[in-house]
């Protein structure tokens, strides 16, 4: 910076010549790889889910540690886990438009559903940038950080303490 900025109206008038100003505003741009299709990341406690989303009919794939592709009423059997993964779908109103494969490793079952959900939330709006606002304000594209508290020494589990005897 070779200007001294010693007021506000100094600032005033540095932010808004320069052209940086201008591109924050400017929209998104769609990520795609060669294929077509978007990837992103999804965490959720332990798990870690890599997930690839492209235009089709609504194919969804889980490939599991066996490295097998099953589909994802098979991989998570529970109807609640299910409407899990459907709602970052259903919350951008593009249902069976895409297809999903996901590889899944670490955790529950639970936990890698929330992973899954994560990573579609994001490859959906990597894919699309017009469906950010839609997915942003539902909360599926910030990245749940509880995760279990660490066992401390001079305790039976994290908090819990050993039975008290007084004699």
């Amino acid at each position: 910076m070779a200007e001294d900025i010693k007021s506000l109206d100094d600032l005033k008038s540095v932010v808004s010549g320069t052209p940086a100003a201008v591109e924050i505003d400017a929209p998104r741009e769609p990520q795609r790889d060669a294929l077509g299709r978007s990837y992103a990341t999804g965490k959720r406690k332990d798990a870690v889910a890599r997930v690839w989303i492209k235009p089709g009919s609504g194919k969804f794939l889980i490939r599991d540690n066996k490295g097998e592709y099953i589909d994802y009423t098979k991989y998570f059997a529970r109807p609640v886990l299910q409407m899990i993964l459907r709602q970052p779908f259903q919350v951008a109103n593009v249902e069976g438009q895409f297809d999903v494969m996901a590889t899944v490793a670490g955790g529950g079952l639970s936990g890698q559903a929330g992973a899954v959900k994560h990573g579609i939330s994001k490859a959906l709006q990597l894919y699309e940038p017009s469906l950010r606002p839609a997915l942003k304000a539902a909360g599926f594209l910030t990245r749940d950080s509880r995760v279990v508290e660490r066992k401390k020494y001079g305790k039976a589990k994290a908090r819990r303490s050993f039975q008290f005897s007084k004699r």
